[in-house]
Order: structure tokens, then C-alpha cells, then sequence
């Protein structure tokens, strides 16, 4: 067991040093970042100055190193835009956002599991066909449409729900609706396809000629079974969720870190979009690690 989690944290901080590499290099790949920054009537005394203040006067592979230096001491430099320190902007923020992804993966789970157990010990049926269909449009629809279609019937025509903002849980609904639409789909589905093998096997037939009831079997054994796939895809989902937040966040005015970043963006500001790329994905990075970790002891399988 100690070699295996030796071995992911190893895994762990190779796959961070590829995240860093990327969030260093991703705006300078884009154009020179004091160009885009800059208005266009600045002159060339106002840009040099700019360049040596971000340390872009210096060789790439000193920059990268600086870079990795201040984000080990916890300092990724500072804002352009809203002129303070980037992690303390960032920390003001990321609550938001991972109350909306909770909130967003809460929901797909309720929904999104027990539809796929409905379903999937009843394959082709009535609900089935109609679990499918629901399921793949979910996947399907870009979630920005999903979005405008929510507010303009609830918050536009019934008038039950506010456009946009934060505040009480009524703020809360329609974005975390929208993001949840696409695992909803997923989880169903997969859902659906784990419990359908499970219900095949003879294990099943064992559990019935013990008595065992129908609910008893799907929940104590089929479900725990074919949960392992699921139980990836949710965890990897809720990292996906807080970088896929920005269209969400973007469209109800929700301003967490999704927000924030497309905001860094159109400023231009790159130690906030560096520094946003980099703590969103240390999250990911750690989700999957915990998946792995927790995977031993949900599967006697891989354990031994």
C-alpha cells in the first residue's frame, strides 16, 4: 500500500510540473502578453517598463524558474487588473465556485444515480428509452444554451428566479442547473451500463435463492459493484466543473473563480490567468489522486 501511494504522489508532482509548465507558457504562446496589455497609443519607454515589472526581459527559462519559485513560497505575483497580491484575489473567489460545483455535482449525483439503477435493471424499457434520450441531450446541449433557456422561462417569463448574482439559495438554482446538465447525462449512462452488466452476473442469482430482496441486491451489491467507474467519472466531473464554470458563471453573473478568469482574459492580465490555470489544476490533480486512493478500498480487486 505504501509503494502504491508513493507512486501517485510521484505521478502527482510530474503531472503538476506539466500543469505549471503549461500555465507558464500558455499566455506567452498567445502573442507578447505587453503588447495585448498595453493601449496602442503607449509608447515604447511605457512598455519596456511593463516588461521588466513582469520580468519579461528575462530569458524564458528564467522566467519559468522564478515563476516556480514564487508559486513554492505561495506568491504568483500580482494582479494588473485589480492591482493586489493573485492569491488572496483567487481565495476571495474559489469559494463561490466550489459551492456552485458542489452544488452542480450534488444534483447529478441524486438524479443521475438513481435514474441509472432504475434503468439499468430494466434495460429497454418505457423509462429506459426515455432516461436515454434525456441523457444524451443533456450531453449534448452546450451549456450556455441550456443556461439562456432557464433564463428566459424561469427568470424572464414565471419570474420565480433572479437573472444572476449571489446571495440566498434562489441565486444558486439556475447556475447550478446548467452546469450539472452534461453529468447528469454522463452519470446516468454510465450508471445504467455498470448496474446492466452487474445484474448478468451470478452473484445476482445467488443473492436471490438466498431470499435476499430485489432492493437489497441492487443496492447492497449490484450498485457497490458498479460503482467503481462511476465514483471516477464524479470526482474527475468536479474538477471538470470548476474549470468548466466560466461560461456558467460568465452568462448568470456568479462571480467565482470561472469569473474571475474570464475577466484575467480580456484584461490581459497574466499573473491572474497563470496563476488561475495553476490552482485549478493542482485541484484536479489532487481529485484524481483521492480517486485512486479510494479505488483500493471500494474494490477488493485492485487491492489485491
Amino acid at each position: 500500500m505504501a509503494n502504491f501511494v508513493v507512486k501517485r504522489l510521484l505521478q502527482s508532482v510530474v503531472v503538476l510540473v506539466l500543469v505549471s509548465v503549461v500555465a507558464f507558457a500558455l499566455v506567452l504562446l498567445s502573442g507578447d502578453p505587453v503588447t495585448m496589455m498595453m493601449p496602442v497609443h503607449a509608447n515604447d519607454a511605457d512598455r519596456q517598463v511593463l516588461r521588466h515589472e513582469l520580468g519579461l526581459d528575462q530569458p524564458v527559462l528564467v522566467q519559468y524558474a522564478l515563476f516556480v519559485v514564487g508559486a513554492l513560497h505561495g506568491d504568483l505575483g500580482q494582479s494588473i487588473k485589480f492591482n493586489q497580491a493573485v492569491l488572496p484575489l483567487i481565495g476571495s473567489k474559489l469559494p463561490l465556485t466550489l459551492v456552485l460545483a458542489s452544488a452542480a455535482i450534488l444534483l447529478a449525483v441524486i438524479i443521475g444515480v438513481p435514474l441509472g439503477v432504475a434503468t439499468g435493471v430494466r434495460p429497454g424499457s418505457g423509462l429506459d428509452t426515455v432516461a436515454t434520450v434525456l441523457a444524451l441531450l443533456t450531453v449534448s446541449l452546450p451549456s450556455f444554451w441550456i443556461g439562456l433557456m432557464l433564463i428566459l422561462f424561469l427568470a424572464d417569463r414565471l419570474r420565480i428566479l433572479p437573472v444572476g448574482g449571489s446571495g440566498g439559495l434562489q441565486y444558486l438554482v439556475m447556475p447550478a442547473l446548467t452546469l450539472s446538465a452534461h453529468s447528469i447525462g454522463l452519470i446516468t449512462r454510465l450508471t445504467r451500463a455498470g448496474v446492466a452488466e452487474q445484474m448478468q452476473q451470478l452473484y445476482v442469482t445467488t443473492a436471490r435463492s438466498k431470499g435476499l430482496t430485489e432492493r437489497m441486491i441492487q443496492l447492497r451489491h449490484v450498485l457497490r459493484n458498479a460503482s467503481g467507474p462511476t465514483l471516477t467519472v464524479i470526482a474527475l466531473q468536479f474538477g471538470a466543473l470548476l474549470g468548466g464554470s466560466v461560461i456558467v458563471e460568465t452568462i448568470f453573473a456568479w462571480p467565482g473563480a470561472g469569473w474571475l478568469l474570464m475577466e484575467a482574459v480580456s484584461a490581459r492580465d497574466l499573473p491572474l490567468v497563470r496563476a488561475l490555470v495553476l490552482v485549478i489544476g493542482s485541484i484536479f490533480i489532487l481529485l484524481n489522486l483521492l480517486v485512486d486512493l479510494g479505488y483500493r478500498y471500494l474494490d477488493p480487486r485492485v487491492r489485491y
